[in-house]
């Protein structure tokens, strides 16, 4: 199994409550990675590429297995931050 997913990653879970909400509400989850995500990938609207298992740390990869393809999952967090995650693929 693989998976791609983009992600923004932030320090302060408020702020990650906060985009989560203006994404449920339409905003473009591109775009606000380009504006607010710490993450490198934030040059391509957080877009992570494809991984398969033992790529991310544990709380990332539960996830992401969790969501399908489209959806944006609750806030995460992890050692790096908090994280709102979003899947754009999977393979079997």
């Amino acid at each position: 199994m693989e998976w791609r997913a983009s992600h923004i990653l932030v320090k302060d879970r408020a702020q990650a409550e906060d985009l989560l909400t203006k994404v449920k509400q339409g905003a473009s989850f591109e775009s606000l990675a380009r504006e607010h995500s710490s993450c490198p990938s934030k040059s391509s609207g957080g877009d992570l590429g494809w991984f398969g298992p033992g790529k991310m740390v544990p709380a990332f990869e539960s996830a992401v297995k969790r969501l399908s393809p489209g959806s944006v999952g609750d806030v995460v967090q992890t050692q790096f931050g908090y994280h709102l995650i979003k899947c754009t693929g999977r393979k079997e």
